[in-house]
């Protein structure tokens, strides 16, 4: 699937986190928008449909799963990957159980993410046609 016209929002509180995502996506072809929290991303998402967000986890304001929760209230047809250096099991099988499509685990290797991007928008697009 081409990365052409695809909106992706990436949501993390860590600024070089935030524009070292931004920079590798725009790489890649995707349309890429940023939120530095939930609320943010909540109220932009609003505005501007995004097919994939990658959300880190452990943020202030709102966290990662009830960013997760509130997506699914807006737009249940959003993909969202969760990204965190903090991963547990409970916090894995919570993400999954809400829709989360993808849990990674920070560092992220270029490679896995392009990969995984790849293989969720490929399984929604499948989803959606059938």
């Amino acid at each position: 699937m081409s990365a052409e016209n695809q909106q992706i929002m990436v949501v993390d509180d860590h600024e070089a986190s935030l524009s070292g995502l931004s920079k590798i996506l725009g790489k890649w072809g995707y349309k890429v928008i940023t939120a530095e929290n939930g609320k943010i991303a909540l109220a932009k998402l609003k505005d501007t449909p995004c097919k994939l967000v990658l959300t880190d986890l452990q943020m202030p304001e709102m966290n990662g799963i009830q960013f997760l929760k509130e997506i699914r209230q807006v737009n249940p047809q959003t993909g969202v990957i969760i990204i965190t250096a903090y991963g547990e099991v409970d916090t894995y099988l919570e993400a999954m159980n809400l829709g989360a499509l993808e849990y990674l685990n920070k560092p992220i290797r270029p490679y896995e993410l392009k990969a995984t991007i790849s293989k969720v928008l490929e399984n929604m697009e499948k989803s959606q046609a059938g």
